[in-house]
């Protein structure tokens, strides 16, 4: 049986408003990624191959764990959220929420977002058809008997890859990638049936009491 492990980016500058200036780790993106290098090594996880998406958030996580990639995909990259959350404001006048609103408003959002674009009302720099497809193509390159590979991603690209191995619709994706945790780990186990979710949202280097704090969404 082969495995496919999914790893969200570390914290990322979670104050912009574009995603140029988002696209970096924290100091704490740093070290919540530097914990969980110490424990994948700890445990004895190797890697035949080590995946990377192409942004910087993707690149410094990887270092921080003390990962080389392999290969930098950029299929394996963020949907575009910024793009996506403007035209949805021209669109329906539904402003962006900023970060005085906290997770809340975050969480109404990104689910008016998903389905305008799920049903082509808007649209970014791809449409969500595009995205969908590039997510189900790396995967299915991925799933290889007998091999294990990491991929360093984002967190709509989980929820995409959720929506493709749980038959999700739109919102509900919207709704499961809501609670991903930065640096969280997902496992998808690769048999000869198919591929299935065989772990979610785990994060074994964050849970001591010490580290609580360290464990954000974004």
């Amino acid at each position: 049986m082969g495995e496919i492990i999914l790893i969200r980016h570390g914290q990322a500058n979670s104050a912009a408003t574009d995603e140029e200036s988002y696209d970096k780790l924290s100091e704490l993106g740093h070290q919540q990624a530097r914990w969980l290098g110490e424990h994948l090594r700890l445990h004895g996880e190797e890697f035949d191959t080590v995946l990377s998406g192409t942004l910087i958030r993707h690149q410094e996580t990887a270092a921080s764990m003390g990962l080389v990639p392999d290969q930098m995909d950029a299929r394996l990259n963020e949907l575009d959220y910024f793009n996506l959350s403007d035209a949805l404001e021209k669109a329906r006048g539904v402003p962006r929420p900023d970060s005085s609103s906290g997770p809340t408003g975050f969480a109404e959002h990104m689910p008016r977002v998903m389905k305008a674009w799920h049903d082509a009302e808007i649209q970014g720099q791809e449409s969500f058809a595009n995205f969908e497809s590039r997510i189900k193509a790396v995967l299915k390159e991925a799933e290889q008997p007998g091999r294990r590979v990491i991929c360093v991603t984002s967190g709509g690209v989980i929820g995409m890859a959720l929506r493709h191995l749980l038959g999700l619709d739109a919102l509900r994706m919207a709704h499961i990638l809501l609670p991903i945790f930065n640096t969280s780990i997902h496992r998808v186990a690769v048999r000869p049936q198919g591929a299935m979710l065989a772990g979610f949202n785990a994060t074994p280097h964050l849970d001591a009491k010490d580290r609580v704090y360290a464990k954000t969404h974004y």
